[in-house]
């Protein structure tokens, strides 16, 4: 099991770590910094130095059975050795983009009554399906958002244990991506008076830091789905 530090910090932008093993072109570390694919958030990107040099990481996931993170580096590329110490740092600026548009889909989550049928981050575009009969007003969407992003809004971490999840099912939006569990507990972000639903990705401290936002192209997916696009202005 690989140690989370960003769960707890998402602007924590390096660390050092101990490679535990070593998987095709996968390292393996006893923590990182960086957050794996899952939730319709991408893997983290940057870099690894270590003795033997530095290698680029490309792409960061999570092995569902051993918890393990794989950092991901080009094929070929020379790896530190099992025991070696690495020092392990995010690309931040892309990093930063996808914190503040995961928060803006939490932003969305609180703008529209609907449930959750799937999702995407991107760096510059990202989107969230709901369950709804008809599509929200474009303009209007995009008002409540940046009134939203202005009333500079605390967005904080806590932690609930799955039985208290268990009887406050109406906190989950997402149909399609269940709450990461097993842990005994379940990880929680609260936008102050906006959201509140379990999410493992990373997150800016204050809506301040998302930007003004414009909605895109509201696609129909399905009798009931609609796919809203938002964008950073």
């Amino acid at each position: 099991m690989t140690e989370e530090l960003f769960r707890e910090d998402s602007y924590q932008k390096s660390c050092e770590a101990t490679v535990v093993a070593i998987e095709g072109n996968g390292v393996v570390l006893d923590q990182t910094v960086f957050y794996p694919a899952g939730g319709g958030q991408p893997g983290d990107q940057g870099a690894m130095t270590f003795n033997g040099g530095e290698v680029a990481i490309v792409d960061c996931f999570k092995d569902r059975e051993s918890g393990a993170h794989l950092h991901v580096v080009a094929e070929g590329a020379i790896l530190p050795k099992v025991g070696e110490k690495v020092s392990a740092s995010l690309n931040w600026e892309r990093r930063y983009k996808l914190m503040r548009m995961h928060s803006a889909l939490h932003l969305l989550c609180g703008a529209v009554d609907g449930a959750v049928t799937g999702g995407s981050v991107g760096e510059e575009k990202s989107r969230l399906d709901f369950d709804l009969d008809d599509a929200p007003d474009k303009e209007v969407l995009a008002a409540k958002l940046n009134e939203a992003v202005a009333t500079n809004a605390d967005v904080s971490i806590s932690w609930i244990t799955d039985e208290e999840l268990d009887s406050n099912p109406d906190m989950v939006r997402t149909m399609s991506v269940k709450p990461p569990r097993g842990s005994g507990r379940v990880r929680v972000i609260e936008v102050a008076g906006i959201d509140l639903q379990p999410c493992g990705g990373t997150h800016v401290k204050n809506t301040s830091e998302i930007g003004r936002l414009r909605v895109g192209k509201i696609e129909k997916k399905g009798r009931q789905n609609r796919r809203i696009n938002i964008h950073f202005e």
